[in-house]
């Protein structure tokens, strides 16, 4: 079921993922209303699941995650529980940041964050390859990131 958004509501979205952090206050004030119906219009936004959280953004690298590389997953059967099953075990490496179950040739592609290539290697032989039902691998190591938007485009 989709929500009915007014100006006011998209204001206050678009504010809040270019800064989580913002104070109520000021958010009132950017979207041109007084604070306690500011406060009031987020609450009902993160209550309608529109907001599911918010979270502070890292630069990888600087943290000594050097390579990000991506892995397209085939698997030899795709019924739902082996597909839950693969889904499960992808959520607890920690190394696989984002992943999307796909159409076409590949099952899954997994986006991977790792120090270096030993690293991402060590993962590929000792975890991706070593789980049941995973039939094909294939890598794509990043050269550069050219654009990072990992925000919804709003509408105003």
């Amino acid at each position: 079921m989709k929500i009915r958004l007014d100006a006011i509501d998209w204001h206050i979205l678009k504010e809040l993922q270019a800064d989580g952090r913002i104070t109520n206050v000021e958010l009132a004030r950017r979207v041109g209303i007084s604070a306690p119906p500011c406060l009031r219009r987020v609450r009902a936004l993160e209550e309608a699941g529109l907001i599911t959280g918010y979270r502070t953004l890292l630069d990888e690298k600087q943290l000594g995650y050097d390579v990000t590389a991506f892995a397209m997953v085939g698997l030899h059967s795709q019924t739902e529980s082996d597909l839950n099953a693969f889904e499960d075990k992808v959520k607890s490496w920690p190394e696989v940041r984002e992943s999307y179950m796909l159409s076409g040739e590949v099952d899954f592609l997994l986006k991977c964050v790792v120090p270096d290539l030993q690293a991402f290697q060590n993962f590929i032989i000792r975890e991706l390859t070593a789980t049941p039902n995973v039939d094909s691998v294939r890598t794509a190591l990043t050269i550069r990131q050219t654009k990072n938007e990992p925000v919804v485009p709003v509408k105003e």
